[in-house]
């Protein structure tokens, strides 16, 4: 481990970048764009960052670059700004953004109807199939006028874009709202016009049992789009194989061959790879660092007391398992007594998508679940799980610094960050305790305690396990897994792609 040297990676990323762009034009499509602007009191346009190391990954390339991000509009003031250029870097290099403003119905059934919940509970493995979904008339229309649509929206402002420059260009489409994207651009431009795809997937990807859920339109249409790109990207080994599978079970006269990772349908070859995403370690370091996590820290920390912290940190939805988490932790309790009054579960949760009734409902069933737990162990002077609902990443990064013990049981993950940004940050040598259902399984097994999402017997023990571990091999682990992150971060998750583009001569 001590051969490796991050900060040659990173010089050897920032090269590759530099010289593979150094011809190239760039542009990154996803539903939601690098900045969102507001209205200012004075009548003025202002906007914020988004937060993320991808939004700061995507946009270090742009350095190197003419670049063009195209999203949806997010709020009236982003459809008014429209388009423009946008410095977001402190050397001065800008960036052209442009918003798409679909009909309010047209995006209503694109996000609300088929990408959330339809794609995603489908994704995630979260539909109760006998009950659920029910794919009637109104969805047959959202997909139609809202997927569709929109989808070919952003067709027509790449295919615009890449005529407008007279440079090869490389296209970065991102996640499960743009399935479509790339077939209608290959139809819309003439061969030696059209650019370098590339389409990463954030979601898991489900094997073909699973996407018979959808009906067979709809989900060939999606394999079709997605083997219109030249390069496409999933966050596991397992989900680069099972679209593969999916392929080879539902898109008639399709050709896969599952050694070289690749798809050969209509004359045209989709190579299909894993980029496990990452952090920026970096910008996390600083973070972790400032004042304001800091005044975070002495707050949790006086609120926990000598007591050892058990973490969780998710965002309210059904695939996060939280509720099989605090089940885990009550069995623990029953099981193991003597952590009776010694042990704090601290969750942080942030709201998400609360418009949803399913996810709605979620935290209506984990508050309960957390109050059992209150109810059945909890004392005048100990409250064995404190729930708190709000969104401060300061705060989250704090509540990493401290934790014993930080538990991550999704039951499907794409990655699951937290399980990443829990070691760079931790002060106690903590332990990870990791589902095999999130992707980031694949890098930190060998540091962590690895659980089925299901098994609440089994959680219970690794958090028992976890608690009693000896200093040495907590500081063992606790090593392992800052060196698997370090070596991986969202820069090289980056390069990884650039580099697939140069070796398959793109």
């Amino acid at each position: 481990m001590t051969d490796w040297n991050v900060e040659d990676a990173r010089q050897h990323c920032e090269v590759l970048q530099a010289d593979f762009l150094s011809h190239r034009a760039l542009i990154i499509a996803a539903n939601r764009g690098p900045v969102t602007f507001e209205t200012a009191e004075d009548g003025s346009l202002q906007f914020q960052r988004g937060e993320g190391g991808l939004v700061t990954a995507l946009l270090g390339l742009c350095r190197h670059t003419d670049a063009t991000w195209i999203a949806c509009a997010q709020t009236e003031a982003d459809a008014d700004w429209r388009e423009g250029s946008v410095v977001l870097s402190d050397d001065g290099s800008a960036i052209r953004i442009q918003f798409l403003a679909p009909e309010a119905s047209a995006y209503e059934g694109y996000y609300n109807v088929i990408a959330n919940p339809l794609l995603w509970f489908l994704q995630h493995s979260m539909w109760d199939v006998p009950r659920a979904p029910v794919i009637d008339r109104a969805a047959w229309q959202a997909w139609e006028d809202g997927y569709v649509t929109v989808n070919c929206l952003f067709a027509e402002a790449i295919a615009e874009q890449v005529r407008a420059t007279s440079r090869p260009t490389l296209v970065m489409l991102q996640d499960y709202h743009l399935y479509l994207v790339a077939r209608f651009v290959r139809t819309k431009m003439r061969p030696r016009e059209r650019p370098t795809l590339l389409h990463f997937v954030h979601i898991p990807w489900p094997g073909p049992e699973y996407w018979r859920i959808l009906p067979p339109a709809m989900r060939q249409a999606i394999l079709d789009g997605l083997c219109a790109v030249d390069i496409l990207g999933f966050q596991t080994q397992e989900g680069r194989l099972n679209f593969i599978r999916t392929c080879e079970s539902y898109l008639p006269r399709a050709h896969v061959n599952f050694r070289q990772g690749r798809v050969w349908y209509r004359n045209h070859a989709t190579h299909v790879r894993d980029f496990p995403i990452s952090i920026d370690v970096g910008a996390l370091g600083q973070l972790a660092a400032s004042q304001e996590v800091a005044e975070y820290h002495s707050t949790i920390q006086g609120g926990v007391g000598d007591r050892k912290l058990i973490l969780r940190i998710d965002r309210i939805e059904p695939s996060k398992n939280i509720v099989r988490g605090f089940q885990a932790f009550a069995e623990m309790l029953e099981l193991y007594p003597e952590h009776r009054g010694r042990v704090q579960f601290l969750a942080l949760l942030v709201p998400s998508r609360m418009d949803v009734d399913e996810y709605l409902d979620y935290l209506d069933e984990l508050m309960a679940a957390a109050g059992r737990v209150n109810a059945g162990y909890g004392t005048s002077e100990w409250e064995p799980v404190r729930v708190l609902v709000g969104d401060s990443y300061p705060r989250a990064v704090a509540a990493l610094q401290l934790y014993d013990v930080l538990l991550v049981n999704s039951i499907a993950d794409g990655m699951n960050l937290v399980a990443k940004e829990g070691p760079i940050v931790n002060q106690r040598d903590g332990v990870l305790i990791l589902s095999e259902g999130a992707g980031a399984h694949q890098q930190l097994g060998p540091g962590a305690i690895v659980i089925s999402p299901c098994d609440v017997y089994a959680t219970a023990e690794a958090l028992h396990h976890a608690l009693v571990m000896s200093p040495e091999e907590r500081s063992e682990r606790a090593a392992r897994l800052c060196w698997l992150v370090e070596r991986e971060d969202i820069t090289t998750w980056l390069c990884r792609q650039l580099e697939t583009v140069a070796e398959l001569n793109l």
